[in-house]
């Protein structure tokens, strides 16, 4: 089995090296790059399972990059960061990333969230990896959704963690606390607005009322309810 490819982009050698030599004693394999050119060259010839994007590059907004790997790979994309603000890491995941590391980390720890996330990424094969509902199709292999029209709107994978936490739990209260034990990460006020912008983009690309959506309703004080009906093929 082929092991996965994890691509590094950070313009320090030093933490390049650092996360190489982690992740392939961890049985990874690597690319590292300094420069988003050489990134971005590099995606159109191997696609990799996991990006590690710094932010602070050289020739390129990493949040930029973080967008547009959001929206057009399949990748998980990881932030490695010095940016310690609330405010950077909900930027960062409102943009696309999967997750977001504070530098100095312990590749150690860098290891465990990929294995982690990757784990959260296998496909549910008791319920299916393509969901109808409400005029809408999700399509979690090309992070599609395909309204009755067949127009396309592409979702991120953050976006996608919680969309299939919703369908395969229609009409039921979803508590903060089971999306925080479901989809992982730490608890408190970076992790609720982190929540509460992934379902805001869900229900703008849903075609949602903001005022009053039939779909993702909020329950509050409690949580949330999909309302749809769904059926997983």
């Amino acid at each position: 089995m082929t092991q996965p490819l994890v691509s590094i982009l950070d313009d320090e050698p030093a933490i390049r090296a650092m996360l190489a030599d982690a992740l392939q004693e961890a049985g990874f394999r690597t690319l590292t790059f300094a420069r988003a050119t050489e990134f971005e060259a590099a995606l159109k010839t191997a696609t990799p399972d996991v990006c590690l994007v710094d932010l602070s590059l050289p020739d390129r907004d990493g949040l930029t990059l973080v967008h547009r790997l959001a929206l057009e790979q399949g990748a998980t994309v990881i932030i490695i960061s010095g940016r310690a603000q609330v405010q950077d890491r909900v930027t960062g995941l409102e943009l696309g990333a999967d997750d977001y590391i504070i530098k100095p980390f312990d590749p150690s720890e860098v290891v465990a969230r990929i294995r982690a996330r990757l784990r959260r990424d296998r496909p549910v094969t008791q319920t299916g990896n393509s969901a109808r509902f409400n005029g809408w199709t999700a399509d979690f292999d090309s992070y599609t959704l395909i309204d009755d029209d067949g127009r396309q709107t592409p979702f991120s994978h953050a976006e996608g963690e919680v969309l299939r936490l919703f369908l395969e739990r229609p009409k039921r209260l979803i508590s903060r606390a089971v999306m925080q034990e479901t989809l992982g990460g730490a608890a408190g006020e970076s992790f609720d607005r982190a929540m509460d912008v992934r379902i805001s983009r869900l229900r703008q690309k849903l075609r949602e009322d903001p005022k009053n959506p039939r779909l993702i309703k909020t329950i509050y004080g409690a949580g949330y309810i999909f309302l749809g009906d769904v059926g997983w093929t």
